[in-house]
């Protein structure tokens, strides 16, 4: 679960199952008592149904919970990290950053870095939409060194300036969950003639 939408369709889900839950939170859900292997086996045909998956492999659950902290702290986050992304992971996950990045890259044909820099064009894209903050203000909240930086990576990204996307008459962006999927390419966009 990498949206408050994928929160929102599980909470569904087992409320119609009658199944209760403590809380479920991005990736993760704390029921009351164990499933049946009955209760179980229905709970993951729902979730296939919706587009989800129920996930019980080490390293996949891993994968998933690495996600779940990046989405966090890039969407749904207003704090300043003051340290770098890969402290932030280890101390958020308790492991070693060198083993969640090998995990990462080997679930997911990417490293965590290109997972972050995807997920923070996408907010970028979003603060740029909502018009409420200048670049400056953004490059600061996205955690960029300059707005040179912040703009060469979008543009690298998407294949237009900052100021590009702003003024398209058509926006493009990617919901939370196909971000990062390998089966979902980033395209570039192109400014109009």
């Amino acid at each position: 679960m990498v949206s408050n939408r994928c929160i929102n369709q599980v909470s569904g889900i087992l409320v119609d199952m009658g199944i209760a839950f403590q809380t479920i939170e991005l990736g993760e859900v704390l029921f009351e008592q164990r499933l049946s292997m009955i209760q179980e086996l229905d709970f993951q045909y729902k979730l296939k149904q919706v587009g989800l998956d129920l996930i019980s492999d080490s390293k996949k659950l891993l994968s998933e919970r690495i996600k779940v902290v990046i989405i966090q702290m890039i969407h749904y986050s207003d704090e300043h990290i003051k340290t770098n992304f890969s402290v932030y992971l280890s101390e958020k996950t308790n492991l070693n950053y060198t083993y969640l990045s090998n995990v990462f890259r080997t679930e997911n044909n990417m490293t965590i870095q290109q997972f972050i820099i995807i997920h923070k064009i996408e907010r970028i894209k979003e603060l740029l939409l909502y018009g409420e903050m200048n670049l400056s203000e953004i490059s600061y909240k996205m955690h960029y060194s300059s707005i040179a930086h912040l703009s060469n990576q979008f543009k690298k990204i998407t294949g237009l300036s900052p100021t590009e996307y702003r003024n398209l008459d058509v926006i493009r962006r990617i919901p939370l969950e196909e971000i990062g999927n390998p089966r979902i390419r980033t395209l570039k966009l192109s400014s109009r003639i």
